[in-house]
């Protein structure tokens, strides 16, 4: 069973003035095991085939692969929203410690909108450039957040996640020449690298990311996985402004309190992704999938 967690008042600061922290999840070893379990037979799953493969809700590939992916060493680097075909995934998104934290950041009503698990096997060459995530997915208010769940131990080599603090508090487009491109200008790159911070975690750890925080992350040069599962919650109050960028068939699930009647605005302006047809994020950005 899941143990309760709670973050510290210092935690919870924490995450208000500079848009991050990271805390222990308080999953059972037995949680964590059995999400190993399901990915492992996935990355099986994967050497049976060349291509992008498996159908979500909108009709777009669940498992994205790697350009370079042979079923000999296979480069499975994303798979979406695993709670739709897996219980232990939704067992620890929906219930439990996680939920607990993330309730304390977003309030008492929470809503799940989805998840992904994001593949670094040794040697992967896939990154993520800088983004906000609520670029991708605009709500009606900012109370949006991802968690970041590592499933292996972090490191800079491995390619672990990178956050710019305070930068939530900063808007950037994410459109050149009038195309959505899912990405920073690359002109910031210099100032954001040296404000990023590495998040260098151990398996189990979990870091909480506002939906406007800058973040990104590097190749994996070492021999060592880097697995994570992110999970996207907002307030009961917090709409979209677009279809999901990833649906999901629980997108809009109630998992803590109860739904709102009304939508809660903010005063701001925001930009509106245009739709794209290609089935994840690291095409939009430049990165295409196996053919």
């Amino acid at each position: 069973m899941n143990s309760y967690q709670q973050l510290t008042n210092e935690q919870v600061q924490h995450y208000q003035e500079f848009g991050y922290v990271v805390a222990n999840s308080g999953l059972d070893d037995s949680l964590i095991g059995g999400m190993d379990e399901e990915l492992d037979g996935w990355i099986e799953l994967s050497r049976n085939h060349d291509t992008n493969f498996g159908e979500t809700v909108d009709g777009k590939a669940r498992f994205d692969l790697e350009v370079g992916h042979t079923r000999e060493v296979p480069r499975l680097r994303r798979i979406a929203n695993p709670a739709d075909i897996s219980e232990v995934f939704q067992e620890v998104l929906w219930d439990g410690p996680i939920v607990d934290m993330v309730a304390q950041l977003v309030g008492p009503n929470v809503r799940y909108h989805h998840c992904k698990l994001n593949i670094k096997l040794p040697k992967m060459e896939t990154r993520v450039y800088y983004h906000q995530d609520q670029s991708y997915d605009p709500h009606t208010n900012d109370d949006m957040l991802a968690i970041l769940l590592m499933l292996d131990d972090t490191s800079e080599e491995n390619g672990c996640l990178r956050v710019v603090p305070g930068s939530h508090k900063e808007r950037y487009s994410h459109f050149q020449n009038g195309h959505y491109v899912g990405a920073i200008d690359a002109s910031f790159n210099e100032e954001f690298d040296r404000r990023a911070v590495s998040i260098v975690a151990k398996r189990g750890d979990i870091c909480f990311m506002h939906c406007w925080t800058v973040h990104g992350s590097e190749i994996n040069q070492s021999d060592q996985a880097r697995r994570l599962l992110i999970c996207d919650y907002n307030a009961a109050d917090s709409y979209p402004l677009l279809p999901p960028a990833l649906p999901s068939k629980f997108s809009g699930k109630i998992i803590r309190g109860k739904p709102s009647p009304v939508a809660r605005l903010r005063d701001a302006e925001i930009e509106m992704r245009t739709p794209y047809s290609q089935d994840s994020f690291f095409e939009i950005q430049g990165q295409p999938s196996a053919t």
